[in-house]
This record gives structure tokens, C-alpha cells and sequence, in this order.
């Protein structure tokens, strides 16, 4: 009885490692099943109208869309066509384009906020205006001192000249009169180049003001598309282009 009862004891603990052996077994393929389902079931017509399914991206079909799917059937996502070359490089342009569309926008809205921050009224842009054309006038009026000057200087070398009239000037006296003109000209020129700096200014302010009028109304930033080709901004219409250096004058 005891020798019956041990040869049944040992085949029951063979049935329970069995058991447990078939249910570990079991476990395994259920733990991979999921694994293998989880990267999805790839299907696609290929060009000679054959459905193919697998359960990675399938080459046949790498020229175009596959649709991958979930165990039940339903549709997981897209697996997008592989491009050529030119694909991809034409796909790459069209995003580097707008990335730069979008770089553009950004940056005219910030302009278009800081012109606003900078001039909140347009009290605060006519002094700015104002400031700038300053600076110029103040150019101006030096030049139109130096021209009176220069004027001076040559009438007594005009005077000292009538007594050579019909008669070659003296060396010192005709390097007089020549230096005298090459100056002149010169003030002169200069004096027209800080007048066309004024007009240069004025319509740059003008078209800020223009912008910042329709900004001040509740225009959205960055909506106006970019100032004029020529203008600047408020921080560069601020600061006018620098005064050419009067001429030299050799001492006489």
C-alpha cells in the first residue's frame, strides 16, 4: 500500500510539472503574440493588382501607400511611399520654403510690435521724425555757413584777378581761385545730398506712420505685409545717413 501510494504520489507530481510546464508554454506564445501584432499587419495592392499582406512594410508596394492594420482589421495608420531622389529633394525645398514663410511672418510681427512699443502714439513719431531731420538741418545750415565763407574768401581774390585782366594770373593767384571752386563745388554738392537725406527721411517716417496708423486701429501684427523697398524701420529711419566731410581748403 505504501509502494502504491509512492508511485502515485510521483506520477501526481509529474502531472502538475507537466501542467505547469504547458501552461508556462502558453504563456510564452501569448506573450509573443502580442509582440509580433504589435508593429501592426502591412497590406497594399502592388502594381499588378495583387493584395499582399505582411507584417512589416512590404517592398513590392514601397513606391506607395500601405495601410497597416490593427489585429481586429481596422486601420492602425499610413506607411508612407518611399520618395526618389528628386522626391526628396523637392519635398525638402517645399519645407525648407516654409519654414522660411513662417521665419518671414514671425519676424514681421515682431517688427510691427517693437514699431508699436517704440511709438505707442503719434505724438511720440513726430519727435522722432523731427529728432532725425535735426540732425541733417543742423548739416545744412553749416554747409550754407561754409558756402558764405567761401563766397567771402573769393571776392578779394575776384578783386586781386581784374588787374591781370588780358594777362596770365600768378601761379599763387590762380591755385587761389581754383581751390576756391573745387570747395564750392564740393559744399554745394554736399548741400544737395543732406536736402535729398531729408526727403529720404520724411518718407520713411511717412510710411511708418502710415503702418502704425492702421497698427494703432487694431490691424493685427504682421498683417501688412513688409514696408516699402528703401524704408526702414523706426530704429533705422532714426539715425540719418552721416554728413559727408566738408572739403579742405589749403591754407593760403
Amino acid at each position: 500500500m505504501g509502494a502504491l501510494n509512492n508511485r502515485s504520489w510521483a506520477a501526481c507530481r509529474w502531472a502538475v510539472c507537466a501542467a505547469a510546464a504547458w501552461h508556462a508554454g502558453m504563456a510564452q506564445v501569448q506573450a509573443q503574440a502580442p509582440a509580433k501584432s504589435a508593429a501592426g499587419i502591412y497590406t497594399c495592392i502592388d502594381d499588378k493588382g495583387r493584395r499582399l499582406t505582411a507584417d512589416r512594410p512590404i517592398p513590392e508596394c514601397a513606391h506607395r501607400e500601405q495601410q497597416v492594420l490593427n489585429s481586429d482589421g481596422s486601420l492602425r495608420s499610413v506607411h508612407p511611399p518611399t520618395l526618389t531622389v528628386e522626391e526628396r529633394a523637392e519635398k525638402e525645398a517645399k519645407e525648407r520654403a516654409a519654414a522660411e514663410a513662417r521665419a518671414a511672418q514671425a519676424d514681421a510681427v515682431r517688427r510691427d510690435r517693437n514699431l508699436t512699443a517704440r511709438y505707442p502714439n503719434e505724438a511720440s513719431h513726430n519727435r522722432a521724425r523731427e529728432a532725425a531731420l535735426d540732425t541733417v538741418r543742423l548739416a545744412v545750415k553749416a554747409r550754407e555757413v561754409r558756402l558764405r565763407e567761401l563766397a567771402a574768401e573769393r571776392k578779394p581774390l575776384l578783386d586781386e584777378a581784374e588787374f591781370y585782366k588780358g594777362k596770365p594770373l600768378p601761379p599763387k593767384l590762380r591755385t587761389a581761385l581754383d581751390a576756391n571752386d573745387a570747395a564750392l563745388d564740393a559744399q554745394r554738392s554736399s548741400t544737395a545730398n543732406q536736402e535729398a537725406e531729408v526727403g529720404r527721411i520724411n518718407r520713411i517716417y511717412d510710411a511708418e506712420l502710415e503702418r502704425l496708423r492702421k497698427l494703432w486701429s487694431g490691424t493685427p501684427a504682421g498683417s501688412l505685409g513688409p514696408l516699402p523697398a528703401g524704408n526702414g524701420t523706426a530704429g533705422v529711419s532714426a539715425a540719418p545717413r552721416a554728413a559727408s566731410a566738408p572739403a579742405k581748403i589749403p591754407k593760403r
